[in-house]
Order: C-alpha cells, then structure tokens, then sequence
C-alpha cells in the first residue's frame, strides 16, 4: 500500500477532513457509507445512489458467500462488476453477523463454524477465508474477521475476543494481498472495557495496517456509554491512517463522532428508516404514517435537493405509505441517504472553514425532534 492511501487535508480540534485515494477513486472524508449488504442498498437503483453523492458503499462477506456465492461473483469480475457499481466498495466480514445470529455459530481459535440462516447448510469462516473472499470479491476496502461480544459480558469473554481479534488480524494481514489502492483495515474490540479496548488498539496498531475500525459499539449501551468508550478510544489510532466507527448512527450521533475524530461511518438507519416511513430531516425526524401528514401539502424538507423533496409533498408520501405502496419505501429511502449525504459534505466544509463546533451546535439545535 502506496503512503498517500490516506492524505488529511484540514482538521479543526479533533476532527478532520481528509482523501482516501483508492483504486476505485477518491473519497473525501468524513464520509457516511450506505449499507447494500447483498449487493444492493435496498430500494434504491445505483443511478440513484450514484445522484445522491455517495462515494462509497458498505457489502457483507457473510452474506454474499451464503448467496449468490463467492464463486459467481469472482466469475463475473467482482463486485463492482457483478452489481455494476464501479465506485469504492468496502466488505465487511461478517463478524458482527456471527455476534448476532449466536445460536447458529461455534467459535473457536481457528475461526467460526455456523449454520446458514437461510437453510442450514455448515460453512466456515477463518482469518484466512474471510481474507481471500474478500479478493475474489475485488473489495476496496477489506475488513477482518473479529470476535464481536456483548456490550455488558464478562471480563474473561472480552479478555478472549480481544485476544483472538488481535490474532486474526495479525493472520489476516499474512493472508492480505497488497495492491496499490486497496487496503486492509483492523477492528478494536473491547465492549465496554477500556483497558481491553487500550490493549487490543495498541496490539492492531503494530500491525501497520491501512486503517483503523471501531468495533462493538452501537450494540445495545447506552449513548452517553458509548460515546464515552469512543472519546477514550480514538486518541489511541494512528492520525494519519483513516479511523472508521462501525454501524454508527442517527445523524447526531454522526455529528459527535466526526467531532471526535471519526473519518467513516456506516449504518443501516437511513434505509431501514426508508422503508418504515421515518424521514430525517433538518428540523427533526418525521413519521409519514401520523395523521399530521395527510392533508400536508409541503416538500419533505424545503432545503433538501433530491428528487423525493422537488417533486412530491407530504401528503402524497403519507398515502403511499398508507396504501402501502413499493414507490413509498424508494422515494423514502432515497431522500434519506441523500439527507446523510448533506450532513456529511455540511461536516466536512465546516471542517475546512474551522467552526465546526459552531456547526454541530446549529445542527444540534436545527434537529427537533418531530413526531
């Protein structure tokens, strides 16, 4: 990996505005990843994703091994081809899926052994298997297999994961293929454990790896936990490699992580909420299945530029969903990514102007909570 994978550009108190230069282009940080786990972020054509100003996009190793299989996907070119997004894709490995479908998988030193959700079949997941996938897939950004525990387990089971992820990292990193353009992050474990989240970030920053993740967070905890697990936990990363907060969040949870030093994130919130009515905006979040709406003939969001906001009204959304309409769940969802997409470049200028604090407040104080 070239040294210029990641160069900052600007930075104002703890948070920074940066490039990742990368095979499959240049993403400006920091930068919100929508989820298209299977290859699709749900909803939505890649025209529109592509319109929404998205750089880059989450897929899951796990799931795509499960279905259609990594053989067909390798066999078609790759990922960006196979799904024909040839803009940057990071893969995750599928170690927060195993967290959350426990009662379907065995851990041990050697890897995961698990039963597919979809039909019960045996698969593996090693250090080693998880890596090479992740090639065959041509992922842009390849993340390793962890152990990802319970926010509130014991102190010998967050001893154990920390331990076996710094492992498989270290395997992980011997099984990685270099290529300019491409890069290798680690992810810091530890629940809610300082010391154990200090241990694991020290062993992964050896590594020299391309980047760093935070892991295990968003999981249950509380947010002032959470955030206070973060603000302890980011000062240990390298400054000069990119830092990713992984499955985080709602916007304003966005908005402290970028103030705290965050350069990645990625949830499923802007989809999820897409397809269940919930819009963000700028004034708050909105439920378009409440009465309120039904004879409310105003734009979503006046400010916001997407297709959804200049071309329909609050009424007409509130129908759909009522009607429950497919149309609902697209025009929806595509306003929320773009809407994640304004926070983030918003983020980013404030960064280079120096007043984000004076930003998030404004964000803050925007950002009602509606009904």
């Amino acid at each position: 990996m070239t040294a210029s994978f990641y160069t900052l550009q600007a930075q104002d108190g703890l948070a920074r505005c940066g490039r990742l230069h990368t095979a499959h282009g240049t993403i400006d940080t920091p930068c919100f990843m929508p989820v298209a786990t299977l290859g699709s972020v749900k909803g939505l054509r890649h025209r529109d994703i592509l319109e929404s100003g998205t750089q880059m996009i989450l897929a899951n190793t796990y799931h795509l091994m499960l279905r259609p299989g990594i053989d067909t996907i390798r066999q078609s070119g790759g990922l960006h081809n196979f799904m024909n997004w040839q803009k940057p894709i990071l893969t995750d490995s599928g170690g927060f899926q195993v967290w959350s479908l426990a009662q379907l998988a065995k851990i041990n030193d050697d890897g995961v052994t698990f039963r597919s959700h979809l039909d019960g079949s045996a698969h593996t997941l090693s250090p080693r298997n998880v890596i090479d996938a992740q090639y065959d897939l041509n992922s842009t950004i390849t993340m390793p297999l962890d152990q990802c525990v319970n926010w509130d387990a014991p102190v010998e089971t967050v001893q154990e994961s920390v331990n076996r992820t710094c492992r498989w990292a270290e395997q992980s990193q011997k099984a990685f293929k270099k290529r300019d353009g491409y890069g290798l992050f680690a992810i810091v474990q530890g629940a809610l454990d300082l010391e154990q989240r200090a241990l694991c970030a020290r062993n992964l920053v050896q590594l020299d790896l391309d980047g760093y993740a935070i892991g295990g967070l968003s999981v249950g905890e509380d947010k002032a936990t959470r955030e206070h697990v973060l603000t302890a936990t980011v000062p240990l990363l390298p400054s000069n490699k990119p830092r990713y907060l992984m499955g985080v969040g709602r916007p304003l949870d966005i908005v402290s992580a970028v103030a705290q030093g965050i350069d990645m994130m990625d949830c499923v919130l802007p989809t999820r909420c897409g397809r269940t009515a919930k819009a963000f905006t700028w004034t708050g979040e909105m439920n378009l299945m409440n009465k309120q709406y039904a004879q409310d003939f105003q734009p979503l969001d006046a400010t916001c530029p997407c297709p959804t906001c200049r071309d329909h009204h609050r009424s007409y959304l509130h129908h759909l969903f009522k009607s429950k309409e497919m149309l609902a769940a697209t025009l929806l969802t595509l306003h929320n990514v773009v809407f994640y997409q304004q926070l983030m470049a918003r983020l980013r200028q404030a960064i280079c102007d120096g007043n984000v604090t004076e930003t998030a407040h404004a964000i803050e104080n925007q950002m009602k909570t509606l009904s």
